[in-house]
């Protein structure tokens, strides 16, 4: 019987970025289902009482560098944002709204591509519509996708959950009610996916 992974992640993290170009490679290599678990990383910062790494400033220096290496060993490119922190709760939104449609991955790849890749402000409507059209996406569905009640609630329960859980940051993933946190516990990750 195959495994499952939860996967917890805000597009504002550039590590759950990192987890996000491993993660699926991960699933499909050990027969595992990805159960793509969007959040609010700052409600939960909020709820819980943390804050970003990079709010301190030796760990913030620390922790790009770090970022580096392990974008330098996955073979894939990460940018830091000049617009960071962004305002993802549209973009969190959105993938709340195509999550388990066709889109989701076309999706996920744009906005994680348009932050940690291209450097785009996409807490900037016009930005972000921009980007949008240029994955194939119509904006006006995107922002009528995201304006729905039940697409909100999503959000917040998901968040709400996580606090719940023990989540403290992204990424955060669960298997078999076990927690790991960072990208960097990858290795956790697939060795308990392939576990009997």
């Amino acid at each position: 019987m195959s495994k499952s992974v939860e996967f917890f992640f805000d597009f504002g993290s550039p590590t759950s970025y990192l987890a996000f170009t491993q993660l699926p490679a991960i699933a499909q290599a050990t027969g595992a289902q990805i159960i793509w678990r969007p959040l609010l990383l700052g409600a939960l910062f909020k709820a819980i009482g943390n804050q970003s790494p990079v709010s301190l400033p030796a760990k913030g220096r620390y922790m790009f560098q770090d970022m580096a290496r392990f974008a330098k060993r996955y073979e894939v490119p990460l940018k830091l944002n000049p617009f960071f922190p962004i305002n993802t709760l549209q973009l969190m939104r959105g993938a709340v709204a195509y999550a388990g449609t066709p889109e989701f991955e076309r999706y996920m790849q744009a906005i994680y591509q348009g932050i940690w890749v291209q450097q785009l402000n996409l807490g900037d409507a016009q930005v972000l519509a921009q980007l949008l059209t240029e994955a194939g996406f119509n904006p006006t569905e995107f922002a009528a996708k995201i304006a729905d009640e039940a697409v909100k609630q999503q959000l917040k329960d998901n968040t709400d959950e996580a606090v719940k859980r023990g989540v403290f940051g992204a990424p955060t993933f669960f298997i078999d009610g076990q927690m790991y946190f960072g990208q960097d516990r990858l290795d956790f990750v697939a060795a308990a996916l392939k576990a009997e």
